[in-house]
């Protein structure tokens, strides 16, 4: 049984990693309504199951542990939206420019799990940890697939 402090520090973290999740559902959202191209559809549907997937999951974790789980997302999030939003008021739907945000909305993905399983002042549960270094994989292959696709449509 975890002590309160630990599970004080995993509900914090939990529900920072379920922020960011929701922050790509929105992102992945805001690309779907932004292009025309099916694999990018398609590739973006997939990433909104994926993160809505990991949010369920760490929800699940949140009220085991005691706390409650969040359904916000980041402020930076918040911002980066709207920019993304004002952005494509001037660049239109164009490949590229779609693929660099959502890369971007994957850099800060990536690095907040990192961080959640770099912070030495939480004591993770094996299960939760496991389960977040898996999110963490599929993560950075969504980081990756996304990145592959932005330099692909620079040429």
């Amino acid at each position: 049984m975890a002590t309160t402090e630990t599970a004080e520090n995993q509900i914090s973290a939990l529900n920072d990693l379920i922020k960011f999740n929701n922050d790509r559902v929105v992102g992945y959202q805001k690309g779907l309504e932004g292009t025309e191209d099916a694999d990018l559809k398609t590739l973006f549907s997939g990433y909104i199951a994926q993160s809505q997937k990991n949010a369920t999951e760490l929800e699940g974790f949140v009220t085991s542990l005691g706390g409650e789980p969040t359904d916000a997302t980041t402020t930076a999030g918040k911002f980066y939206h709207a920019w993304m939003d004002v952005k494509s008021t001037f660049t239109g739907k164009d490949r590229h420019s779609i693929l660099a945000d959502c890369e971007y909305g994957e850099d800060v993905a990536k690095k907040a799990y990192k961080e959640a399983l770099s912070d030495t002042d939480i004591n993770w549960d094996a299960n939760i940890k496991s389960a977040i270094t898996s999110q963490n994989q599929g993560i950075l292959s969504a980081h990756n697939e996304v990145k592959a696709l932005r330099d692909a449509a620079k040429s």
